[in-house]
């Protein structure tokens, strides 16, 4: 790094408020784009919790407000979505500054494959976990009992899970950097499993409805992302390891 290009906690904080400016301003032009096919967009996220309805049934709404303020917050979750590269760009570009300039090279693949982890978490809780998770839940209703869905609500919990799942799919893009940057090695990866697996059920029950089938639905992926992760890490360690023979050589 070099000592020049080092700023002061203030200068970091001016630039974090830059950044964040120009991710509140992406969002917002998707969001704005998004919003023209909200009705459209909702009824695609509505697809899963409808394939398992009794026949007939349909989510209602209570406020008068609550169709229109659900329609925004599909715009807004859209718009989110699509802004991903930016919003991820912006993170990547604020860290840049704390790595040497061959290591900067990094952020190009960071941001692609963070987009594609994040869309990827969030499709796959879209078509895997949310049909067999609506049907577990619709599952206890009976003569007695009867679900009646309101948007507002089913809107809140397909939110927190597309993001949820989106969120915990990047956990080997971080990996992989943090083992390209030399801060994590794949020995402290395998010797940490056991306690990483207790953490992945622990977030899991945070971050997913309380019941066991979404938490192993989401636990189970990061786990088989773990040891990919590891399988990645070892790949990264060989590659560095020989580069680093190749350039002593050279210098002999």
């Amino acid at each position: 790094m070099d000592s020049e290009k080092k700023l002061p906690f203030t200068g970091h904080l001016e630039e974090l408020r830059k950044r964040l400016i120009t991710c509140c301003i992406a969002v917002g032009v998707c969001f704005a784009s998004c919003y023209a096919f909200s009705k459209k967009l909702f009824e695609i996220l509505m697809m899963p919790l409808l394939s398992v309805l009794p026949a007939g049934d349909k989510l209602i709404y209570t406020g008068l407000p609550d169709a229109f303020f659900t329609y925004l917050k599909v715009a807004l979750l859209a718009g989110i979505l699509l802004a991903m590269p930016v919003i991820f760009y912006q993170l990547w570009m604020f860290i840049i500054p704390g790595l040497y300039d061959k290591e900067r090279h990094i952020v190009i693949y960071a941001v692609f494959f963070s987009s594609i982890f994040f869309v990827g978490g969030a499709l796959f809780g879209y078509f895997i976990v949310f049909p067999f998770g609506f049907k577990f839940f619709l599952s206890f209703s009976s003569d007695f009992i009867h679900p009646m869905l309101s948007i507002k609500e089913y809107l809140a919990f397909a939110t927190k899970l597309l993001l949820a799942f989106g969120v915990v799919f990047e956990m080997p893009i971080f990996i992989l950097i943090l083992t390209k940057l030399g801060l994590v090695t794949v020995k402290n990866l395998r010797t940490y499993r056991k306690y990483v697996i207790v953490l992945f059920f622990a977030f899991s029950a945070i971050l997913t409805p309380p019941d066991v089938v979404t938490q192993v639905m989401m636990a189970g992926p990061l786990m088989i992302l773990y040891e990919l992760s590891i399988i990645g890490a070892m790949i990264i360690t060989k590659k560095k390891q020989k580069e680093q023979k190749e350039t002593g050589g050279q210098k002999e």
